[in-house]
């Protein structure tokens, strides 16, 4: 695999030493000159020095060619934006993954179709909010090119759905339970699926469907 990587930060130099440890052709773009001598330093002429958003670095670096993946990887997400459009319109780059530093600005890499986006902020929060026992329902995984989200619920004493089949609860259309973790075991969820209080629930539903699912598993 051929890989171009713009921003050669913490995250982009990882990435890239990451995949030369696997065996991969790869090219760091980086736009700080102490940088990008200390990346050449490591990695030799796989480091371009300029900045990502122009088209001649970016040439420079073998997206021409074109790359198998190129990764928008910069601490600024309006160059990643810029990055990842230049990577599928100019260039015909079929993979493309950009770095979301502000969760405020998830909505305009979606407006532009620019996917999949990798958000340490939102993960991080993830993390947290599963941790934390008063968050009952996290936000595991947006698949937003498939128009889909996985989220985790725990099921309370109180909760509607305890002692019902899954079969009975009467999810809204664009949503399903997935599996349930008891006890520390998982189980795909049937139809036949009993919930019990303590029962950590997986569901993957459709955008928008988040409201009535809380609403018949949670009361709320």
């Amino acid at each position: 695999m051929f890989a171009v990587v713009v921003g050669g930060g913490k995250v982009g130099a990882n990435v890239t030493r990451s995949l030369v440890a696997k065996d991969h052709e790869v090219t760091v773009v980086e736009q700080e000159r102490a940088r990008a001598d200390a990346l050449e330093a490591e990695f030799g002429h796989r480091v371009v020095h300029g900045d990502g958003t122009e088209m001649y670095v970016l040439e420079l670096a073998g997206i021409a060619r074109p790359p198998d993946l190129v990764l928008a990887l910069t601490g600024d997400d309006e160059d990643n934006m810029v990055i990842a459009q230049l990577a599928r319109e100019r260039y015909g780059v079929e993979k493309v993954i950009a770095r979301v530093n502000d969760p405020r600005n998830q909505e305009h890499f979606d407006l532009l179709g620019i996917a999949p986006t990798v958000c340490p902020t939102q993960r991080i929060m993830s993390l947290i909010e599963h941790e934390v026992p008063e968050h009952d329902l996290v936000h595991l995984l947006e698949l937003r090119s498939e128009n889909l989200e996985i989220i985790e619920v725990e099921v309370g004493a109180r909760c509607p759905c305890v002692g019902t089949p899954v079969e009975e609860l009467g999810l809204p259309a664009g949503s399903r339970l997935i599996s349930v973790v008891r006890d520390g075991k998982a189980e795909i969820a049937v139809g036949e699926t009993v919930l019990e209080p303590g029962d950590q629930v997986l569901a993957i539903l459709e955008p928008g469907r988040e409201s009535e699912v809380r609403r018949l598993l949670l009361g709320r």
